[in-house]
């Protein structure tokens, strides 16, 4: 089965879904390394402890931003 998300502004789509369908195992799905990211679930920002648990459903809608280091 398919999950519909909007992520970034963007309609994706993950034919099939990961399962369990979990906001960890979405953003592994989506390409993403969990350990270089932080997300926001439906305008919440999701602590990484809760990841595994967070059930993520078709519609939902998240914001995912790549921690990059530098500097000078």
């Amino acid at each position: 089965m398919a999950l519909q998300l909007n992520v970034n502004g963007e309609v994706q789509q993950l034919d099939p879904a990961p399962s369990p369908t979990t906001l960890e195992a979405v953003i592994k799905a989506l390409g993403h390394n969990p350990q270089l990211v932080v997300a926001e679930h439906n305008g919440v920002i999701a602590p990484r402890r809760l990841w595994p648990t967070t059930p993520v459903a078709n519609g939902d809608t998240l914001e995912i931003v790549t921690i990059v280091g530098g500097g000078s």
